[in-house]
């Protein structure tokens, strides 16, 4: 362990640790009657989307990468039976509305399982068949059309939005739809509990208990000095401001800079990271639609003054982005080439949605053929991965990785 296990102060500096979740029983408690519910547009097929998933993460440690678990650490930060019983009792009161009053005998099924177990089966989700319930009231032999107790969490695999290394601290971010917010907790217990971070003096940036909703999504770290944030549909300005005052206040942070960037609040422009990613020094991917639809984005830099900030509004997303990277020319490299046709095809399939694991080098979906090539005419190395089964999910591979460790630019 390191005095500083977290090191964050680009997109594209050399990637040594991330913190990934393997797809699991979750994905198979997705049912037709409730993907709106839980944030899906389809069912993948578990056994090829781990299959993916090993890909992926064989990939980042064919290229030096350490590759973390959120399963495991959480289990690991529960080892302790007075943390774990703690986990227990969170677990349960942030289930409250669909446990409906059986408490007890979740609890007791909680109890008869290993730390990995319950774990799994905390993000799995709690099937009204799981627990044997004594039938003496009318009402209990009623048949329910809801199938749980506690929802599964098949958005887990998407590590980028639970929570956001940056810098040297981390925001742990509130959700916006209820069907995540369960998801923080793991981060919560980990960065508390867990050996590898727990007397690390961490900074928080933002506390999952915040009124104002956050997304990692829509956090992207351009350099030691700025950072970029949506305000999308699943984070709000006011949240913005909050982590922004928060990060300007700690007396060891480099942040300079946040530019706010309000994107359409739209699904197809789910988060920051759909409209674009850093993948050079002067690079970055973007949204097929972005051009034709520039009079919808607003842009706003957020600078300390004094005890205070100052907002600034900005007219070009380029221009921004040069002043503030200090370079002369930033190329925005649209998905699809910006072909009518391929160009909203491969933005469904997460083409711009790249995960930068050193200057000029990505990890993409096979599938965006189009977009992977250009990106390779551009000078970028492009390492692809399958994403037949991981893309039903709706993101690529920077939804599902959270850097912890990059080295510095």
């Amino acid at each position: 362990m390191t005095k500083q296990p977290i090191n964050v102060n680009s997109e594209i500096g050399r990637l040594k640790t991330v913190l990934l979740k393997r797809p699991g029983k979750e994905l198979e408690n997705l049912v037709p009657n409730y993907l709106q519910r839980l944030l899906f547009d389809d069912i993948p097929f578990l056994k090829e989307a781990q299959a993916e998933h090993d890909q992926f993460a064989q990939l980042l440690r064919d290229e030096g990468v350490e590759v973390l678990y959120l399963e495991d650490l959480t289990a690991e930060s529960i080892a302790d039976p007075m943390v774990r019983g703690q986990f227990i009792e969170d677990v349960l009161s942030e289930s409250k509305k669909t446990i409906q009053g059986h408490e007890e005998e979740i609890r007791n099924l909680f109890n008869s399982l290993t730390d990995q177990a319950l774990v799994e089966k905390v993000m799995a989700g709690v099937r009204r068949e799981d627990i044997q319930l004594e039938t003496s009231h009318l009402t209990e032999y009623m048949r329910h059309p809801y199938p749980f107790y506690m929802d599964p969490l098949p958005n887990l695999y998407f590590t980028r939005d639970p929570q956001a290394f940056i810098g040297n601290g981390v925001s742990v971010n509130q959700i916006h739809w209820s069907a995540r917010r369960r998801e923080t907790l793991f981060i919560d217990y980990i960065l508390k509990h867990h050996p590898r971070f727990a007397d690390a003096d961490i900074p928080i940036w933002y506390d999952r208990h915040m009124p104002y909703q956050m997304e990692g999504g829509d956090q992207l770290v351009l350099s030691k000095e700025v950072l970029a944030i949506g305000i999308s549909e699943r984070t709000s300005a006011p949240a913005v401001e909050e982590i922004a005052r928060k990060i300007f206040e700690q007396p060891n942070s480099t942040f300079k800079k946040v530019i706010a960037i309000e994107i359409p609040n739209t699904r197809a422009f789910m988060h920051l990271d759909t409209v674009f990613t850093m993948i050079d020094y002067d690079k970055f991917t973007i949204h097929s639609a972005i051009q034709e639809m520039s009079d919808q984005f607003s842009i706003f830099i957020i600078e300390p003054d004094g005890d205070d900030i100052k907002i600034t509004k900005s007219d070009s997303l380029k221009e921004t982005l040069e002043e503030a990277l200090h370079i002369e020319n930033v190329e925005l490299i649209p998905t699809g080439d910006g072909d009518p046709i391929i160009g909203p095809r491969e933005q469904w399939n997460d083409g711009s949605n790249t995960l930068t694991i050193r200057p000029g080098v990505v990890v993409t979906y096979d599938r965006n053929f189009v977009s992977n090539q250009l990106l390779r005419d551009k000078g970028i190395k492009v390492l692809e991965i399958k994403g037949s089964e991981l893309v039903r999910g709706r993101g690529g591979p920077r939804c599902m990785s959270q850097p912890i460790y990059r080295e510095d630019i």
